[in-house]
């Protein structure tokens, strides 16, 4: 693998995803199971290939694993063959593949059939187990890691030093607000070893530059919908383009058109809203709910889609973001989930008083780890 001249543009966009001194590689050709102790982010946005990455790495193992005892020598270490590759998935992301054999590393445009060296967990627990049961694969690829608690970056650092054995992790760094997906991503940049960057064109249909950004979107009667800061951190799916205003599409795009309405509305307006509920002042934020659930151009989200829609090009775009559905549930999921700001008893009052959609506050609140009692 062959290292990148330590280039500023490349050194620049590193330090501001916050990552320490790493060595920065080329588009890999063949793995190297030689150098044990390693810790490797493959990071990019949805469709840049981190999987197809993955698979290649499994695809080696096996023509590695061919070699001969002499080779077992230099690829082992304290009883961890690093050719011994074992694929785990979050079964948070797991029925995303339901069409795929259940032993299947599916990548677009293909899969890799891994037999019993694969697994679907929940938490770093259930992978330290996992880790201890297989003590002679020396490999492991963890898919979507920062979809895990935390704990796992320090299990994984611990492996890695003790015995020698390689991570590979490819995974989403940034969410699609373009932040630090959560605190598992963090601690994962701190630990890393090595990082591989990857991008892939900017989907948008007038541009052919690099990306490096999953931007989520929404396609109402046809149209184009950018969601808004405050959309649910996480929503499983959206491998398929999908013409519904309550699900999500992912494509990737170029910082010019990953489009993002509504920030500086969620930190001006919405937050503030949270923090007087929670105070016992809810009639602020009921108002706004009301407007945002019956007449969302009338709220003081659709006032900041006019105004920035008269400051450019764009205008279309963040206008579309009122068509988008759930929008009082999103905003609402947001002050609870994320934000904390409101007691399980005023969400779900709040819940129920409005009318919301419970089906859909259901998924999301799973989706994202949370539970409310809303029978």
């Amino acid at each position: 693998m062959a290292e990148i001249p330590r280039d500023p543009d490349t050194l620049s966009f590193l330090k501001s995803l916050g990552f320490p001194s790493l060595v920065v590689h080329h588009s890999f050709n063949h793995f190297d199971f030689n150098r044990p102790a390693r810790r490797i982010l493959v990071i990019g946005p949805m469709g840049s290939g981190k999987t197809e990455y993955s698979a290649r790495v499994w695809r080696d193992s096996l023509v590695a694993r061919r070699k001969t005892v002499k080779v077992a020598r230099e690829t082992t270490t304290a009883g961890s063959d690093r050719r011994k590759v074992f694929f785990v998935r979050s079964a948070l992301d797991a029925r995303r593949f339901s069409e795929y054999p259940p032993d299947a590393l599916a990548y677009r445009g293909g899969y890799e059939r891994c037999g019993d060296q694969m697994a679907v967990i929940k938490d770093s627990f259930e992978f330290e187990k996992l880790l201890d049961t297989n003590r002679d694969c020396g490999t492991w690829i963890i898919d979507e890691a920062t979809f895990y608690d935390e704990r796992l970056a320090y299990v994984v650092r611990t492996a890695s030093e003790e015995r020698g054995v390689i991570f590979i992790f490819p995974t989403l760094i940034l969410n699609f607000r373009k932040d630090i997906f959560n605190p598992t991503a963090r601690f994962l940049l701190e630990t890393a070893t090595d990082v591989f960057p990857l991008t892939a064109y900017c989907e948008h249909d007038d541009c052919l530059d690099d990306s490096f950004y999953t931007y989520r979107y929404y396609r109402v009667a046809g149209e184009e919908c950018p969601a808004l800061y405050f959309d649910p951190l996480i929503v499983i799916g959206g491998d398929r383009q999908i013409d519904d205003p309550k699900v999500p599409n992912y494509c990737t795009r170029c910082d010019r058109h990953h489009y993002l309405p509504g920030k500086e509305y969620t930190f001006l307006v919405l937050k503030p809203l949270g923090d007087r509920c929670a105070a016992g002042d809810t009639k602020p934020l009921e108002r706004e709910l009301t407007f945002l659930k019956d007449e969302p151009e009338r709220s003081a989200l659709g006032e900041q889609m006019r105004e920035l829609a008269g400051q450019g090009t764009s205008s279309r775009i963040y206008l579309n973001a009122l068509k988008v559905g759930c929008l009082a549930e999103k905003a609402l999921l947001y002050l609870f989930v994320e934000q904390n700001l409101l007691r399980e008893e005023q969400f779900v009052s709040l819940v129920k008083r409005l009318d919301l959609d419970r089906k859909y506050i259901t998924s999301s609140l799973s989706d994202n780890r949370r539970t409310a009692r809303l029978d």
